[in-house]
């Protein structure tokens, strides 16, 4: 049976701390200690995409994790337009990295659109089991 949790962050700076949090809480919950480290990174990232470029002044982003037999499933979803575009980093700049470190970790990692906003996620596998190392 997956397991499912979300949580709204309001536009603050402190949301992206927060969503960390979240994000840690829910895999300490669900004994999924080995995928803290990345979906913690990825979280940050993404959130701090949505503050940026994806949430409305007023309006709230969404975080979801949702846990199935083969894999982790990390969403971030703004009410904002545009779509995140994975460029080329420039090596002299400062920001810009944050897509390509997730699409790096995540095996899947995607954007659906919705009428109003989108959803950026990724998915990352579930680690084998103890017995099975």
């Amino acid at each position: 049976m997956p397991l499912s949790q979300q949580r709204r962050f309001p536009r603050r700076r402190t949301s992206v701390g927060a969503s960390r949090d979240f994000v840690t809480g829910v895999l300490s919950e669900w004994e999924l200690h080995s995928l803290i480290e990345d979906i913690t990174l990825c979280v940050s990232e993404l959130a701090t995409n949505a503050l940026l470029h994806g949430v409305p002044p007023g309006r709230e982003f969404c975080v979801g994790l949702r846990q199935s037999e083969k894999s982790v499933r990390l969403e971030v979803r703004d009410s904002g337009p545009g779509q995140p575009v994975l460029r080329h980093p420039d090596h002299e700049a400062c920001s810009g990295r944050g897509l390509h470190l997730v699409n790096e970790l995540a095996n899947e990692f995607g954007v659906d659109d919705h009428i109003v906003g989108k959803t950026v996620w990724l998915t990352l596998k579930m680690p084998a089991p103890p017995h099975a190392r």
